[in-house]
């Protein structure tokens, strides 16, 4: 199967991850049809971030759950897997998908770069090249050169290349390199206006263009690989602190240089580049340079950013042609909404955005709001669930339903009300309604000489009929895939969601 090596540099990174495991999750596939084996690969070296922290938990109960049930049952139906996974029996990698930063944690840039081993005449350019200041974890000035790197480049891209680039000489390039095809793909997830996101980038880019020159196998593959880059541009408000590092009035001057390097270095060096940026006018995020914990509430741009790499999976290979590893043409693609709103909803997005999310994500809450407020009445009383493999309370207290499926779903209930609260916000569904009318533009209707509104008999009557169309292997595997079919047909037959 090809792959799609999904590099997430930084804080945004993460974010857009977590969105892109979503739709995943949900069911979204690329409108080509292709399948593709993901493979995330986190690049922070900001481990005790929490936004990186709920990616790598999602990811985890994601493995988790396609391990129980596979991938052919609608939702969670795009295998994702991480580098030793590849290669389980000859890998020494962790288990994990995160890019294991070498002498970051706990030190600071000095040390990393051997400035006190460094001449006289060595350290007066070290000064001038990382010249400036900024605060430390307990808000005290200190100078560039002192910074702590466990909390990541505190917006200071210029130390940040020079860390990241040690990704050349790792064993998870050299995992990546052994394990690339000619078929695969690779896509590079980053913010502009930043310190790791926008030092990260490139140096993934051209490590990768340039592998022929470095000891790995594969070289000629990831020469010519296929590259996406989506570099989100700002799209979100901080409050003010005079003592933070990251203050919002510099955030367009560092994307003005970082765009002016991307375009002298990049182009003809990626495929295709996806850009997303948004107004810095919605609710301000707490000034958080990392010793904070960084969670920032979820954000439609980071949703409309993980379209992009299934825009990207559509692509036909003719369309991206590589010559020694210089791209012909590089293709340029941006976001936009049909209608412009605070709080945005199915309506105000444009047809093929609303084609490719509308029913899934309706289709994957539908699937929550049955597991928490009906199935367990369901159990024992309805023909879907009686019939051979039973779905039984048994199931309830198995790791795979207790701990992975639900933990997820959690977190996917979550990840849309952040959304809807955030600024900009979006805002489709009312999680806390009656199951007729949780999809705000589209109520259940029921027809008129039935005299009874919809409800969950409904959709049992559908998950009936689901469970009679194909033989189960085990409870786990039939409970995800009748309500992937029942969930499709209760939203067109009764909430008339076609697409």
């Amino acid at each position: 199967m090809k792959k799609l090596y999904v590099f997430a540099v930084g804080g945004t990174g993460s974010r857009v991850l977590k969105a892109f495991t979503m739709l995943l999750a949900a069911g979204v596939k690329p409108d080509s049809g292709e399948e593709y084996q993901i493979v995330p690969i986190i690049i922070d070296p900001h481990s005790t971030n929490l936004d990186f922290q709920r990616t790598t938990t999602l990811l985890e109960n994601y493995m988790a759950i396609i391990k129980a049930v596979g991938t052919g049952n609608g939702f969670f139906a795009t295998a994702i897997n991480n580098l030793r996974g590849l290669n389980p029996g000859t890998s020494a990698l962790p288990d994990t998908f995160t890019f294991d930063l070498k002498k970051v944690s706990g030190s600071q840039f000095k040390d990393y770069i051997g400035y006190n081993q460094m001449n006289e005449a060595s350290q007066s350019l070290a000064q001038v090249l990382f010249s400036g200041s900024t605060v430390d974890k307990r808000n005290q000035p200190i100078d560039l050169l002192d910074i702590e790197m466990d909390i990541g480049f505190i917006g200071n891209p210029n130390i940040g290349s020079v860390v990241l680039n040690q990704f050349k000489d790792s064993d998870e390039f050299r995992e990546f390199a052994s394990s690339f095809t000619n078929d695969d793909r690779v896509m590079v997830i980053s913010s502009i206006f930043g310190g790791t996101g926008a030092a990260g980038a490139p140096i993934i880019v051209k490590n990768i263009r340039n592998a022929m020159q470095a000891d790995v196998d594969s070289g000629g593959f990831l020469r010519d690989a296929k590259i996406g880059a989506l570099t989100v541009l700002p799209y979100f408000n901080i409050a003010k602190d005079p003592k933070s590092p990251i203050q919002k009035s510099v955030f367009i001057a560092k994307t003005r240089a970082a765009l002016s390097y991307y375009q002298t270095n990049l182009d003809g060096v990626i495929n295709v580049m996806y850009y997303f940026a948004d107004s810095l006018n919605g609710r301000a995020y707490k000034n958080d340079p990392g010793n904070g914990g960084q969670k920032n509430n979820a954000h439609f741009a980071e949703l409309a950013s993980a379209l992009g790499i299934f825009d990207f999976l559509s692509i036909n290979d003719s369309q991206m042609r590589n010559s020694n590893g210089i791209v012909q043409r590089s293709v340029y693609k941006e976001f936009g909404v049909k209608l412009k709103a605070d709080k945005l909803k199915f309506q105000h997005l444009e047809d093929d955005t609303l084609s490719k999310i509308r029913k899934s994500l309706a289709q994957l809450m539908l699937f929550k709001k049955y597991l928490d407020e009906e199935l367990t009445n369901a159990m024992e009383k309805t023909t879907w669930a009686i019939m051979t493999p039973k779905v039984e309370p048994e199931l309830l207290r198995d790791g795979f339903y207790n701990t992975h499926l639900k933990e997820f779903l959690d977190a996917f209930t979550i990840w849309l009300d952040e959304m809807a609260e955030n600024g900009r916000g979006f805002d489709p569904f009312d999680l806390k309604a009656d199951v007729r009318t949780f999809v705000k533009e589209h109520p259940a209707k029921t027809p008129w000489y039935t005299f009874n509104k919809f409800n969950y008999k409904h959709i049992n009557g559908s998950l009936n009929a689901a469970s009679k169309k194909r033989d189960y292997t085990n409870s786990k595997e039939k409970l995800v895939h009748i309500f992937h079919q029942a969930t499709q047909d209760t939203l067109q037959k009764y909430f008339k969601i076609k697409s």
